[in-house]
């Protein structure tokens, strides 16, 4: 039930961390501010900015930049900066439908990179609305796989917290929950002595398109031009890569 296929989603997440880390950065401390300003600059009451740092030391962003982060979340310092959520919906090629999450100072800039992420590369935009019913709101803690750790123990730690069920993405396994039971299901790890890549809210496909190679290779390319967006934090498909077509792929 991940965006994209477990081939898909290891290779995007391979090719952020590779070659995309200054970008990475920058969606990470955005995160940070948006959620010390929801929520307060205090961590241990705030446990989506708690996620947020976690989240951002995981993929080693420098600790002066989550701290300054924190204080601009908390009104400190002179470059403070407002962002605007939007959601953006589209479609990509073989009616791949696609969820683009963004954070911007500036709508319109945001408007018109997403538009051309899209139709230079067979998407095109969608009204809203049109795509988003294909989706819906889930708790997504993801742990990453190791010599201690299996899908059962994962399974056994989780599941009084609220987990609805365990998933084998590949290098990691994903934990699907109510978005209301994130926190409960990360605590639920940590208490069992399992550490955590992440754990957030996402949108999941109710449903998947399968595609071939020529389909795979027009909608990741898809997907790589607008993670080039600045202004884009997450993009969403339901996007169905089989194993046979991951294999030509790769």
């Amino acid at each position: 039930m991940a965006g994209h296929s477990k081939w898909a989603t290891t290779k995007h997440k391979k090719a952020v961390l590779d070659s995309r880390r200054s970008k990475l950065f920058a969606r990470l401390i955005k995160n940070i501010e948006v959620a010390g300003r929801t929520g307060g600059p205090d961590p241990a009451g705030n446990p989506t900015l708690y996620d947020a740092i976690q989240k951002a030391k995981k993929n080693s962003v420098p600790a002066d930049n989550i701290e300054r982060a924190i204080k601009r979340a908390a009104g400190e310092g002179d470059d403070g900066v407002q962002y605007e959520s939007i959601l953006y919906e589209g479609y990509a090629a073989g009616g791949v439908a696609i969820l683009m999450e963004c954070l911007t100072d500036n709508r319109n800039r945001a408007a018109s990179d997403v538009r051309v992420a899209l139709s230079r590369n067979g998407g095109s935009l969608a009204d809203p609305g049109s795509v988003s019913y294909l989706f819906h709101r889930k708790g997504v803690v993801e742990v990453a796989k190791g010599d201690d750790v299996n899908e059962d123990d994962i399974l056994m730690a989780v599941l009084d917290a609220g987990a609805e069920e365990v998933n084998d993405e590949g290098e990691s396994f994903e934990i699907l929950c109510d978005p209301n039971d994130v926190v409960a299901v990360r605590s639920a790890l940590q208490d069992a002595g399992f550490d955590y890549d992440s754990a957030e809210v996402q949108f999941v496909p109710t449903m998947k398109v399968e595609v071939d190679k020529e389909g795979a290779e027009k909608v990741l390319k898809l997907i790589d031009a607008l993670d080039d967006v600045d202004d884009i934090q997450n993009v969403y498909s339901n996007l169905d890569i089989p194993d046979h077509v991951a294999a030509e792929l790769d």
